[in-house]
Parts: structure tokens; sequence; C-alpha cells
């Protein structure tokens, strides 16, 4: 079973249910993400898109991530200035329907309001939370710490720039993978290879 269970997170590259309304899934094959070393951890930020759903991690005027998300439907993730204000790694969900289902690399905003691991759809899907694929959510895990800014607009000036390099996603076609799987602790193991590059 066990032998199962790595081979079958290895080549699935799973992602989570989220806790805004969606069940869990497994990730588009084969998509990677890159994500670049901050020089200054104490000058990232984050800057997110609601209309085109893309969330950039910025040092300065200086790129280190851009992917596409999955916001909240009806404008339900909101806008305004935050930071973050609490990192679990291995956050599960407590309510119901579905309490224990993961909702890793958690990063909140605000209360009951976080980035985490879930399924990323071409259209605002969430009731608040913004999901990111596995691959973007440990990334931007890495980058952000306590108390980093976040930005959330309709638009953002990089939309138009860096906007046009985000590599699009369509999960929602993505099957569930067994319920043993995402509620053993392996569901919590970051990918391979390190999660930041020197540049």
């Amino acid at each position: 079973m066990k032998h199962f269970l790595n081979t079958f997170l290895a080549l699935a590259g799973v992602t989570l249910l989220s806790s805004c309304g969606n069940q869990i899934g497994s990730s588009t094959g084969g998509y990677k993400c890159t994500a670049y070393a901050p020089n200054n951890p104490a000058a990232v930020r984050v800057k997110v898109s609601t209309s085109t759903q893309h969330i950039y991690v910025m040092e300065g005027d200086r790129l280190l991530m851009a992917v596409q998300g999955c916001v909240g439907a009806s404008g339900a993730t909101g806008s305004g200035s935050y930071s973050i204000i609490e990192k679990i790694k291995d956050k599960r969900r407590v309510s119901q329907p579905d309490a224990g289902y993961p909702m890793a690399y958690w990063c909140a905003w605000k209360p009951a309001y976080g980035f985490h691991e879930g399924f990323v759809h071409p259209y605002p899907r969430t009731h608040g939370c913004i999901r990111l694929h596995r691959e973007a959510a440990a990334r931007f895990y890495a980058l952000v710490r306590i108390g980093t800014p976040v930005n959330i607009a309709s638009s953002q000036p990089e939309d138009a720039t860096h906007g046009r390099t985000v590599r699009k996603l369509d999960q929602t076609r993505d099957p569930d993978p067994p319920r043993e799987v995402i509620m053993a602790s392996s569901w919590f193991k970051d990918p391979a290879g390190p999660l930041l590059l020197k540049q």
C-alpha cells in the first residue's frame, strides 16, 4: 500500500479539496512552475488580480513567481491590502462537510481566508479562498512569511507584462484520489526538487 501511495503521488502530483466549495482532485499532468529565492525576504509582497486569477509574488520590481490561481465566485475573495497572518503547511478542514480534507500550504491573509493547495479552475470558483496548484502552493508557502503584504484588486499592473507568461490551468475534469490517500500524512510532502531557485 505504501508503494502505491508513493507512486500515485509521484505520478499524479495531486492537488486537494479546498475549504472553498470544491472536490479534491489530481493535478494537471506535468505542470511545473518556477519560483526564485528572494534576496531580501522582508521585501517580498503578493499581488492578486481577481479578473485574471493571476498571483504575482514580487520583490520590488523583481518577479519571483507568477501563477494562475482560483479566486472566489461572485467577488467572494474581495479586495484590499492585507498581510499574511498565519501559515500552516499541514492544515486540514475542520468543518463539515468533508472535515479532515487537506488544505495544504495554508497562508491566511484574514481569518478563514487563505491561499492553499486546491483545484485551479479557469473561472472564479471558491467561497473566497485562493487555490493554487500543488507545485505553486508549495513554492508560495516558501516565499511568504508572517507579515508579507498582500494586495488583492480587480487588476494589477503586472497583468500587462508578466501576465502574458502565466501558464493557464483547467482542473475541472481531474478525478478525486482515494480518501485514504488524502487522509494520509504523506499528503503534505513537498514536491521533488528545490522549491526556490537562485537567480
